[in-house]
């Protein structure tokens, strides 16, 4: 190494050595500060000094943090991946390995045993994936060093809540680095409101091996939010020829029968049972699958309101259940639009005169009909789906 390589290199060195110890005094008064709000909140001193005696600053959870590629994977991949042969199989031997445990949950709260164990292997993959983080070290340095400081804050104090309760040692409380925990992945106020003690040992232990805790506490929420045993997520359908699409979308509402009516009807041509108000969805526009949405789709998606998940935990369910994959296929290449692409198709349309009132990168409910205004403009499919094909035609 030449001269002034090594002296660059030794200042660089240098420069990184002080950036570390300043981030470190920091999160050292950080704390200090903090204990004074967590006592405020009815932490006692014993609790607090237990969660923190080895707290450090973790640069790893920040980094992920403000540094998470937007990849916007496409459906078609995060579904095979989402109900692959594997892990539908694996969900089916869980089913059976818990068969016990299952159905005393869903005596008590009404939710199958092929729902609890899909978002199980959503989650964690049927526990192999808890996460292994240190949960006080990684909440206390969001908090301190995050972009969203206040909501850690709130979870770092529940989590500390849920030590002084008991439910965890400190040294066993693991999880994400953004603070999911156990087998179904709750975050502290959601355990907080939702975790039940099923196994009665005092304990909600969803870290443990044995993941009946979890189950019943993943139940537990979903009966909160109105789960309804016996009726379906959703329902893949075939669409007539010429279906007007500007019936798609969460703002339409109608009951299967008048949905069969307009040639809406399930994959074997027969209408679909009447289980209730349903909405047409399209996910990746014209061309791909198509599902009548039922209220069970909204209870899944206040446990993760990704339209992927939701569809990924419904069909996965489906499939340990019994049934066979999805009937139609996904457009080749299709994949969903990254947040600047969002924001330069809204720019796009409202100057082509289609307003979305806002450029915000959040495609809602004026995004959509804005774009379906456009596609009727140009002849086409009104699905209101904000594709790359789209943005394409538009620049």
């Amino acid at each position: 190494m030449h001269r002034r390589q090594f002296i660059a290199a030794s200042l660089s060195s240098l420069s990184l050595a002080s950036m570390a110890s300043a981030q470190a005094s920091g999160f050292q008064n950080w704390i200090a500060g903090f204990r004074g709000r967590a006592r405020a909140s009815g932490i006692t001193e014993r609790t607090f000094n237990a969660a923190f005696s080895d707290v450090r600053y973790l640069p790893d959870s920040i980094d992920r943090d403000r540094n998470q590629a937007e990849f916007v994977r496409p459906l078609a991949d995060y579904m095979a991946t989402a109900a692959s042969d594997t892990r539908v199989s694996n969900g089916r031997d869980m089913v059976r390995r818990y068969a016990n445990v299952l159905a005393q949950i869903e005596a008590r709260f009404d939710v199958e045993p092929h729902v609890v164990v899909a978002v199980w292997g959503m989650e964690s993959n049927y526990g192999q994936r808890r996460g292994d983080t240190p949960l006080i070290s990684t909440l206390a340095t969001l908090a301190y060093d995050g972009r969203r400081g206040r909501f850690f804050e709130s979870q770092l104090i529940a989590a500390l809540r849920i030590l002084q309760n008991g439910d965890v040692a400190p040294r066993n409380m693991t999880g994400s680095w953004a603070g999911a925990m156990g087998h179904t992945q709750f975050i502290p106020t959601s355990y907080e409101a939702y975790a039940v003690d099923f196994t009665g040992d005092g304990r909600r232990d969803i870290w443990a091996d044995d993941p009946s805790d979890a189950l019943a506490s993943t139940a537990a929420y979903f009966r909160r939010f109105g789960w309804q045993k016996g009726q379906p997520w959703g329902v893949e359908v075939r669409l007539p020829r010429g279906f007007d699409y500007g019936q798609t979308g969460r703002t339409v509402t109608r009951r299967p029968d008048d949905w069969a009516r307009s040639g809406v009807v399930g994959t074997d041509g027969q209408p679909v049972p009447n289980y209730g108000d349903a909405t047409l969805s399209t996910p990746t526009g014209a061309g791909g699958p198509a599902f009548l949405l039922f209220r069970n789709y909204d209870v899944i998606g206040r446990y993760n309101n990704a339209e992927a998940y939701i569809i990924g935990v419904g069909h996965l369910s489906d499939r340990i259940r019994g049934a066979g994959p999805l009937q139609s296929a996904f457009p080749p290449d299709e994949r969903g639009l990254r947040r600047a692409e969002r924001r330069e198709l809204q720019q796009r349309l409202t100057n082509a005169g289609f307003s979305t009132r806002g450029v915000d990168g959040q495609i809602g409910p004026n995004s959509r009909a804005a774009i379906r205004d456009y596609q009727r403009r140009m002849g086409l499919p009104p699905d209101g789906h904000p594709s790359l094909g789209l943005l394409q035609r538009l620049r």
